[in-house]
């Protein structure tokens, strides 16, 4: 998997880092072409002269080569790479990668990659957990970059937990997979609808839903990294993401949601509408704030726009159009309507029945249906299900 693959191992100031030892090597075997930067504190660790033999290339740590003045390119470094490893990560590290600090070789090759990114956190297992640490590692996987998780076991404090650096077997094959999967929608664009819709009743009222927009996130980053570039319209929501390869686009109403997705639609290979959009809007919004006066109100509702039905009937030959269920009852023959009625591929069931599903929740319990068959799913996270649902569009282009 990781054949002719540019490689840049950089390893940081862990006592993991004679580990790194092992994955240069096998990375070698793997026939990557590997060049490895150290940090100034991983040369207590491990000699540049063991890993310079294994990679056979000089191991970098400064800017300069030498007193001549010829220097190391951080930038084509940068630009070279087809992945950039760093294994072990100290916390000082990813604290550093976190906030765009710069203050060595390593830090400002990172800066320049355009290739996907890899970190192997390896640290005592306090250290792990310490919010600070765990705020840094978030922030990294919200730029897009891929956590290689630490593993359980003796710490070289003397203490047993989670912290140990991932085994390079383990590591060589994170970053094989990924990068395959990285090729798999590469070239393609993709339209995601996420969050719900807010319809205005008055300046400071309105009509919305539940919708938190964590399931649309998630599969607009599961999306970009499996290659596409991404158009995401969001509604009102406080997700956000970092992804390089996402294009957020914020609106407030379902009239909004339809003239942004009518922009990108036509040039868009892929459209996911995992969005709620309301289905009714007042007919007419007061210009200003409703007072409580009678014991009774009445609002006159008009339908909003069908993004859907209205999207369905623009889709062209070679599009995958990928919708949304959420059902209370008759779950799976009014999936199977709107799979029909909104021309989709195929369509995303989940219901309020199942506990843990639904608007609001981290996990959810889905059921993909495309009028031939269905596949169910038990329980999962949101960013499990968004791979599932990827995987999905991927087969239904390659079949």
């Amino acid at each position: 998997m990781l054949k002719d693959k540019k490689i840049i191992l950089a390893v940081t100031g862990s006592i993991a880092a004679y580990k790194s030892a092992v994955l240069t090597r096998l990375l070698v075997k793997s026939a990557a072409e590997v060049r490895v930067i150290m940090t100034p504190a991983a040369h207590d660790f491990i000699t540049p002269l063991t890993l310079s033999t294994l990679s056979k290339n000089p191991v970098l740590t400064e800017f300069a080569k030498d007193k001549t003045g010829q220097w190391n390119n951080h930038v084509d470094l940068g630009l070279w790479a087809d992945a950039l490893v760093l294994a072990p990560a100290s916390a000082n590290t990813l604290a550093k990668m976190a906030h765009g600090q710069c203050d060595n070789l390593l830090l400002a090759v990172y800066l320049s990659a355009r290739c996907p990114v890899f970190f192997a956190p390896a640290m005592d297992l306090d250290m792990l957990q310490h919010p600070a640490t765990v705020k840094n590692i978030e922030t990294l996987q919200g730029f897009g970059h891929h956590v290689i998780q630490p593993a359980f076991g003796e710490l070289a404090s003397g203490l047993t937990g989670t912290g140990r650096m991932a085994e390079p077997e383990e590591i060589i094959q994170q970053i094989g997979q990924t990068l395959a999967i990285a090729q798999k929608l590469h070239g393609k664009r993709a339209l995601v609808t996420a969050g719900p819709t807010f319809e205005a009743i008055d300046p400071v009222r309105f009509i919305g839903n539940h919708s938190s927009g964590k399931m649309g996130f998630a599969v607009a980053e599961a999306l970009a990294r499996a290659g596409a570039e991404v158009d995401l319209v969001a509604g009102p929501t406080h997700q956000h993401t970092r992804h390089p390869h996402i294009r957020v686009s914020q609106v407030t109403s379902a009239k909004e949601m339809m003239e942004a997705c009518s922009g990108y639609f036509d040039t868009a290979d892929i459209a996911v509408l995992s969005a709620a959009v309301a289905d009714y809007r007042p007919a007419e919004a007061a210009k200003q704030k409703i007072k409580k006066k009678t014991e009774n109100l009445s609002l006159a509702l008009t339908r909003t726009d069908d993004i859907a039905a209205a999207l369905g009937k623009r889709k062209h030959n070679g599009q995958i159009l990928v919708g949304f269920a959420l059902e209370t009852e008759e779950a799976e023959i009014n999936a199977l309507n709107k799979l029909k009625s909104k021309n989709f591929d195929f369509i995303v069931l989940n219901t309020l029945n199942d506990p843990g599903a639904g608007f609001g929740h981290d996990t959810n319990k889905v059921t993909i249906l495309d009028g031939k068959g269905k596949r169910a799913f038990g329980m999962k996270s949101k960013k499990e299900v968004a791979g599932d649902i990827v995987q999905a569009i991927i087969e239904k282009i390659h079949a």
